[in-house]
């Protein structure tokens, strides 16, 4: 218990020394204090994690001091000491924050059962704290990870979302860009975070349903309701709903939704009166929802009330320095939940997934990957488990580009090299000398690798960081 500091505060010395005696016998690290300066400066210099703390001392008020000290440290515990016959002074004390008190005279071992409570609650609120961090790893920010700028400005939207308490969130993006993964990080990263996070699949809920599983019903509201019903609002109170695929709500349900927007109530099917709501509303698409409005088939009105707070998050494609730093933690990550010990991608892997255009954004990346993984016997991810899709990529833009590749194969089309006026790349000499080698011979790489006097093993690393192959 050496790690276990106590201060004790008391103008008494008698006090402080029975307290300090006792405390100090049952393995506590324990300081006195005979003034209020004396335990302004023992606080700085000792750091306690309780303090018994009297209400009335020479120089300060006891529950100035409990003020003061909470200010500095909210998760110190404070004990105030107080006569059993002042009564007031205890119950202002925990109005004030102080987690308990003890009254004189002192049953000594009643002192320590408190104190050991209070360690002991303190061990467990770090026990607690640590899971509740666990748990919202679970949420923070998961695949929308990289540094490029364009995902940088989603990170500050949703610390700003998060920090203000935003009631109304428009989350936009293609399919597999994250868009619960923002709601919940938003969610989780907020003063809700405690209260419940309940989404609901707008493509997925019949028209006719839907109502019912957002407000609830009362008993006997329709045949088969045998009993009072709660609503996905009702359920989420004080935390967030979510609205994924908001583009597919029913226009009749669209106008209930606005409703709830203003005025913060709704009733449930049956009712009749109309109860409060309190919580953030979240939606998400990956339509256009402007073009929806144009054409009448998303109400106007709530695209405005829903279009106050917007994050757009952008393709996988708009993003591609991000790729790296993604594809090492989707590895690290399917390899600790399938027991696959990869440890990255062979320069040749990455190269691919950097061609590729990823339609199917993040999620399609870390599909792929998970594929791959499953697939690959050696240590590194190689593009032999990669789709074919994503392996002729590097080819395919390879060849958009023939117009260079005529250029650069017209610099050598004579018995020499001329060194043109505004110099060369050496590499693109090197990769078109392999090409020409590689065309002469047929595709038949040891006598290319003869022919250019390396070895086949080094002809076919440089065929595969061009692409040849």
């Amino acid at each position: 218990m050496s790690d276990n500091r106590i201060l004790v505060v008391d103008d008494e010395k008698l006090v402080c020394w029975s307290l300090s005696e006792m405390l100090t016998g049952a393995g506590f690290t324990v300081e006195t204090a005979l003034t209020g300066a004396e335990a302004r400066d023992s606080f700085n210099r000792f750091n306690p994690e309780i303090i018994l703390l009297d209400v009335r001392l020479p120089d300060a008020n006891g529950l100035e001091l409990l003020s003061e000290f909470k200010a500095l440290d909210e998760d110190i515990i404070i004990l105030m000491i107080t006569a059993y016959a002042d009564a007031d002074s205890a119950v202002n004390a925990l109005k004030k924050g102080a987690d308990d008190y003890i009254g004189k005279p002192f049953d000594l071992q009643h002192v320590r059962h408190v104190i050991e409570q209070a360690f002991e609650k303190k061990r467990l609120n770090r026990v607690v704290n640590s899971y509740s961090r666990e748990l919202r790893k679970q949420y923070d920010y998961d695949n929308l990870i990289g540094n490029s700028s364009k995902i940088i400005e989603v990170f500050k939207l949703i610390n700003v979302c998060a920090e203000t308490d935003a009631k109304i969130v428009l989350i936009l993006g293609e399919s597999g860009t994250g868009k619960e993964l923002v709601a919940r990080a938003i969610h989780h990263h907020s003063a809700r975070s405690k209260d419940p996070f309940i989404e609901t699949n707008c493509a997925a809920i019949p028209d006719n349903l839907m109502e019912n599983e957002l407000f609830g019903h009362e008993k006997g509201a329709f045949t088969d309701a045998g009993q009072r019903y709660k609503g996905i609002f009702e359920a989420a109170e004080g935390g967030t709903v979510f609205f994924d695929e908001i583009g597919d709500m029913a226009l009749t349900m669209q106008a209930k939704i606005l409703k709830v927007i203003d005025s913060n109530a709704y009733r449930r099917l049956g009712g009749h009166e109309n109860l409060e709501t309190n919580v953030r509303i979240i939606t998400a698409t990956n339509r256009n929802l402007k073009e929806m409005v144009k054409q009448e088939s998303f109400r106007n009105d709530l695209f405005y009330r829903l279009n106050v707070m917007t994050i757009n998050l952008p393709p996988l494609r708009d993003r591609k320095e991000d790729i790296p730093s993604l594809a090492a933690y989707f590895i690290e990550r399917i390899g600790a939940e399938y027991g696959r010990k990869i440890a990255g991608l062979t320069p040749e892997a990455l190269e691919c997934l950097m061609h590729y255009n990823w339609p199917g954004n993040v999620r399609e990346l870390r599909n792929s990957l998970e594929r791959a993984m499953m697939l690959e016997d050696g240590t590194m991810l190689t593009p032999q488990y990669l789709s074919k899709e994503i392996r002729e990529c590097v080819i395919a833009d390879l060849e958009r580009d023939e117009q260079t590749r005529n250029n650069k194969a017209a610099l050598f089309s004579g018995s020499y090299i001329n060194l043109p006026p505004d110099g060369i790349s050496l590499t693109d000499v090197e990769e078109e000398l392999i090409r020409q080698a590689m065309a002469r011979f047929k595709g038949n790489q040891t006598r290319a690798a003869k022919c250019l006097h390396m070895s086949r093993d080094t002809l076919r690393y440089r065929l595969k960081k061009f692409g040849i192959i």
